[in-house]
C-alpha cells in the first residue's frame, strides 16, 4: 500500500540513553507483577521524572506478552517512585488481554493489533459514556528465529516463509531456500516451524506482512489466531522462543527481545539492495513510513508491510495499551493515567532502545501524551 508522504512519521528517536540499574526482566509468560508500585503524591526517586500524584491500589492489566519484557522494565522504574501501586500484568497475548478488557476486569489492556469495530462497540459496555482506544507505545521488529546447526546468516524472502510456515517446504535444504543461500552449506534436516497456540498480535501482524509481501504464496486471510495447517504451536513468545532455542531444525517468529542466548535471526530479502536485519533501527525505519488511521482520540497505524525502502524491516509490529477514553474506574483511573504517562514521556521510551524495543516516533507519542492527560 502506498502512503502519502504528508502522513509519514517522522523524528523518531533511537538514541540509547543509559538508563540508570540494570533492568531485570521476568520470562514472557510470567505473571509477575515485575514489583509493587505506588506513592502518597508528588514527585518520586531521585533522577526521576515520574510522578505518582494520587495514584494508589491494584492495577491489573493484561495482554500481548511481545510488551511484556517493556512491561517489566518500565514497572521496575515505576516501582521506585510509587510505592503505594501494585501493578500486575498477565502476558496472556493480545486476544485474552482485549476480551479482559471488554468485559471490565483490567484497567488497560496490552494489544499488537488495533482494536477492531466490534471490539470498540464491546467496550462502551464497560467504558462509561466512552469507548476503548488504541494507544500506540511500544514498536519493535518480529524476528524469525531459526536453529541450524552450522548456518548463519540465513536469508529468506516472504514467499519462501510463506511456504515454510504453510508446510509447503519441508526440509531446510530444499531448492528455494539454497537459490536464497547459495554459500550456506544447509543441512538435509526437516523444518520444524513453530506458531503461536494462543491467540497473539504477533501472529496477526506476522501474517499481515505475508499477506502484503507474499500473497500468492500466503492464501489466508489472517488474525489474532494461526490459520495455516501443520507446524507445531507453543503458549507465547517466550514458548516458541525456547521451542527454537531446543529443537534442531526450528524456525519461528517472535519479538526481538525473545531472539537471542542461542537463537539466530533471518535475514529478510525485500527486494532492497541488501537483505534487512531484524534490529530496532531497522524496524524505526518502518514504522516511520507509517500512517494514523485512528480517529479522534485513538491512534491506530498502518503500517506499510510491502515496503522495500532500503533498511526497512517490515515485519514489525507496533504494541498498543488499550484503556477508555471516558469511564475509567474511579479506584483506578489515577494509577492508570500515572502509569500510562510515565511509559509515554521521554523518560519512559528510553528504556525500549534499551531492550530490543524501538520507540514511538516523537509525532505519535505527543499525541498519546495529551490523549493520556485527557482519561476520565
Amino acid at each position: 500500500m502506498k502512503l502519502q508522504r504528508k502522513n509519514r512519521l517522522r523524528g523518531l528517536s533511537l538514541g540509547a540513553l543509559a538508563v540508570s540499574g540494570a533492568l531485570a526482566l521476568t520470562a514472557c509468560g510470567s505473571d509477575d507483577t515485575g514489583g509493587n508500585s505506588g506513592s502518597d503524591g508528588g514527585p518520586t526517586a531521585a533522577n526521576s521524572s515520574i510522578k505518582c500524584d494520587d495514584a494508589k491500589g491494584q492495577l491489573l492489566a493484561n495482554g500481548s506478552s511481545a510488551q511484556k519484557n517493556a512491561i517489566d522494565a518500565w514497572v521496575k522504574e515505576f516501582a521506585t517512585a510509587c510505592k503505594g501501586v501494585q501493578i500486575n500484568y498477565k502476558s496472556e497475548g493480545s486476544g485474552a488481554g482485549v476480551t479482559a478488557f471488554t468485559q471490565g476486569q483490567v484497567a488497560f489492556a496490552g494489544s499488537d493489533s488495533a482494536l477492531k469495530p466490534e471490539e470498540i462497540e464491546a467496550s462502551k459496555k464497560v467504558c462509561k459514556d466512552g469507548q476503548g482506544i488504541d494507544l500506540p507505545m511500544v514498536g519493535g521488529p518480529i524476528a524469525v528465529g531459526y536453529n541450524v546447526p552450522g548456518v548463519e546468516g540465513l536469508v529468506l524472502d516472504a514467499k519462501t516463509l510463506a511456504l515454510i510456515f504453510d508446510s509447503k517446504i519441508s526440509n531446510w535444504n530444499d531448492a528455494a531456500i539454497k537459490k536464497l543461500n547459495p554459500d550456506a552449506k544447509l543441512p538435509d534436516l526437516k523444518i520444524q516451524a513453530f506458531h503461536r497456540s494462543d491467540e497473539s498480535g504477533t501472529t496477526d501482524n506476522f501474517t499481515k506482512y505475508l499477506i502484503a509481501a507474499a500473497p500468492d504464496q500466503w492464501k489466508y486471510e489472517g488474525g489474532k489466531a494461526w490459520q495455516a495447517d501443520g507446524g507445531q504451536s507453543a503458549a507465547g513468545s517466550s514458548g516458541v522462543a525456547q521451542q527454537v532455542k531446543q529443537t534442531s531444525g526450528a524456525i519461528s517468529y517472535m519479538e526481538l527481545s525473545y531472539a537471542k542466548d542461542g537463537i539466530t535471526s533471518v535475514k529478510l530479502d525485500t527486494g532492497a539492495a541488501e537483505p534487512v536485519e531484524a534490529t530496532v533501527e531497522n524496524a524505526t525505519t518502518a514504522i516511520a513510513d507509517a500512517k494514523v488511521v485512528g480517529t479522534g482520540p485513538d491512534l491506530a497505524l498502518e503500517l506499510n508491510r510491502a515496503t522495500k525502502a532500503e533498511g526497512a524491516y517490515p515485519i514489525t509490529l507496533v504494541t498498543y495499551e488499550i484503556v477508555c477514553d471516558k469511564g475509567n474506574k474511579a479506584e483506578t483511573l489515577p494509577a492508570t493515567k500515572a502509569f500510562l504517562t510515565y511509559i509515554a514521556s521521554e523518560e519512559g521510551q528510553k528504556i525500549l532502545a534499551e531492550n530490543d524495543y524501538a520507540p514511538i516516533p516523537e509525532e505519535i507519542i505527543a499525541k498519546v501524551r495529551t490523549t493520556v492527560a485527557s482519561l476520565s
